[in-house]
């Protein structure tokens, strides 16, 4: 039974957090301190340096020699239930944007989450030094394998729906004289593309799919901070080696930025919204089942598929209800792909996640 010291530490661990996000809300919404155009700067201040340098301090300090495959396997498990489930409740409800679309949308809310920033600190006071190795773990697998594996998936949609669309709305814009613009036209014909295969010779070439994903990759710091982590990782724990200590502390005195910075830089970016719920309520509550329900239940059918048991077990489901993965917005929007849902998954979603997280660890604790 979880005593109440133990919910404690749970919340003197999420505090902070929510302080830094507190602030950077206030700093634009009622302090006017900070104009767009610098709260995008300090957005990539964030992006550029404090992000890295945290996810490279983490990584590097992971044993990669002593990775739980088990953990990893079941975590892929999930996150292919979550696109398979997305997939077949587009197709079932005819989803206005198309099955493919929302697929996409599915996956990325209930397989992205954020691992470092929040999952870090809440598992560590939840489980320990242990659950906080397993979860630097999943993040780094997100990085270099499942967010290059979405951005895919977007540049798919790219070629075959929207690519698609243009040239059937050009058709049609040819047959009645009319013109609208392309993001309307799109919209208007994306079920239609999605029904039938594009004709006419017209293919989806791979490659350059695959050199877009790979520049995309290669303009994102995080990605290097997480391969470099690695890559220096397996270095250091195969011959024992240490970095020298001016290194280790020029790389924490950047890294010590990136917990504040990050949800400073989240409550900027909510404070720029006009609405906490962008999307309207249906799919706000849409977004949140897909993300604190269906995430944690497909955590929970491929935990069993690999037989993992106890704190483990609940490692799993609990880092499967962490809120959002801001890089999911990013590439939403990027895209432009319903957006406003991401958007409102990962404000709404931060704010209501610590009791969310609570409830879980109680709830699992107990049975």
């Amino acid at each position: 039974m979880i005593a109440l010291g133990d919910i404690y530490k749970v919340v003197e661990a999420m505090a902070p957090l929510y302080f830094a996000l507190g602030l950077g809300y206030g700093s634009v919404r009622w302090w006017r301190f900070f104009t767009a155009e610098q709260c995008g700067a300090i957005n990539t201040l964030v992006v550029c340096f404090s992000m890295p340098f945290f996810t490279f301090d983490f990584v590097v300090r992971a044993d990669p020699y002593a990775m739980n495959y088990r953990v990893i396997a079941a975590d892929a498990v999930a996150k292919l239930l979550a696109v398979l489930a997305a997939a077949v409740w587009a197709r079932c409800a005819k989803a206005k944007a198309g099955a493919y679309s929302w697929s996409i949308t599915g996956f990325s809310l209930g397989a992205y989450n954020n691992t470092l920033v929040v999952g870090v600190p809440l598992l560590d006071a939840m489980y320990g030094k242990w659950a906080q190795d397993l979860i630097v773990q999943i993040a780094v697998v997100q990085a270099i394998v499942w967010f290059p594996l979405l951005l895919l998936a977007f540049e798919l949609r790219k070629a075959w729906v929207v690519g698609g669309a243009s040239s059937l709305s050009a058709t049609t814009a040819r047959d009645d004289g009319s013109t609208t613009s392309d993001d309307d036209r799109a919209q208007h014909v994306e079920m239609d593309v999605e029904a039938a295969p594009p004709t006419g010779g017209r293919r989806i070439r791979l490659w350059p799919m695959a050199s877009t994903v790979g520049m995309k990759l290669a303009r994102n710091p995080n990605v290097y901070a997480s391969v470099l982590g690695v890559a220096w990782a397996c270095i250091a724990y195969r011959w024992r080696i240490g970095m020298p200590g001016v290194v280790t502390g020029s790389l924490q005195v950047m890294s010590r930025t990136g917990t504040g910075m990050s949800m400073f830089s989240m409550g900027l970016f909510m404070a720029q919204q006009e609405r906490i719920v962008a999307c309207g309520g249906g799919l706000a509550a849409l977004g949140m089942v897909l993300r604190f329900v269906a995430g944690p239940l497909s955590a929970l059918a491929g935990a069993a598929a690999f037989g993992l048991r106890g704190d483990v077990l609940r490692f799993a489901i609990i880092q499967a209800a962490l809120p959002q993965s801001i890089a999911s917005f990013v590439f939403a929007k990027e895209y432009g792909l319903h957006a406003d849902v991401l958007s409102t998954a990962v404000i709404f979603g931060t704010l209501v996640s610590l009791p969310v997280l609570i409830g879980y660890y109680g709830v699992l604790d107990i049975v």
